[in-house]
């Protein structure tokens, strides 16, 4: 099984995490792994077989020091204490400062960001689509992780959709600009495209943290559409699974 570390830059004492991709699983297509084999879908609800699910779910478990805190993710701007997350409940963030509790999300395209205190004192995970991007989500994750005696924070950019793939209409754009006017350099016109831009949720997301004072960022090299034997992509498939990004203290 394919499993992505994430790089923070230094040594975050007791921080564990790590990020799924699509290959060696239990799924059949359009949820296997792009080749013919097993794909590792951890999403219930994209239509895949409960049981391939339930399988894959198992076998990342022995990773964990517990269940994932599995969230509903609504592209909304909640962010809940994941040692109180049960049966799913609508979220798209939750953080927690106890050992043992694991946070998650899931994406096929959408940002995942994992947020860890420099002294391990707290860890988050916030699902990012350009909504709940722009809505405040990472705005909300890094207060709620403060509130709860979080310092310094980094944060790790996971798997998504690449600047050169995201297209967005006027109203992505604005929805953005209106917040921040800087935030107009990360689109890209498309000039045969009238109203139409390459988006580059990497920096938007930089943009957003840097703004709540969060400037130690890694990550942010991934394009979930450009390999399709490695990450699932809504985008480019439609129909297809959902990877996982966790984020632990031991």
């Amino acid at each position: 099984m394919e499993i992505i570390l994430p790089q923070w830059g230094l040594t975050l004492p007791s921080v564990r995490a790590l990020a799924t991709t699509r290959a060696c699983g239990h799924s059949l297509s359009p949820y296997g792994d792009g080749a013919g084999g097993g794909g590792l879908n951890l999403g219930v609800h994209v239509g895949d077989a409960l049981e391939h699910v339930q399988q894959n779910r198992a076998q990342i478990r022995k990773y964990f020091p517990a269940e994932p805190a599995w969230l509903t993710q609504v592209h909304g701007t909640t962010v809940l204490d994941a040692a109180q997350v049960q049966d799913a409940p609508q979220a798209d963030a939750s953080f927690t400062t106890q050992s043992g509790v694991v946070c998650t999300i899931m994406t096929a395209d959408c940002l995942p960001v994992l947020f860890a205190d420099a002294e391990g004192r707290a860890v988050g995970a916030a699902h990012a689509g350009w909504r709940g991007l722009a809505g405040g989500i990472l705005e909300n994750t890094v207060a709620a992780m403060r509130e709860a005696g979080a310092g310094n924070l980094h944060a790790w950019l996971g798997p998504a959709i690449g600047p050169q793939q995201f297209e967005v209409g006027e109203d992505v754009a604005q929805a953005f600009i209106a917040k921040d006017a800087a935030m107009q350099s990360a689109f890209k016109a498309i000039t045969e495209r009238p109203g139409k831009y390459l988006a580059d949720i990497y920096q938007l997301a930089r943009q957003t943290l840097a703004h709540v004072g969060v400037t130690q960022v890694t990550g942010g090299k991934f394009c979930t559409v450009c390999e399709p034997q490695r990450f699932y992509s809504f985008r480019r498939d439609g129909v297809t699974g959902r990877m996982a990004s966790l984020i632990w203290l031991e």
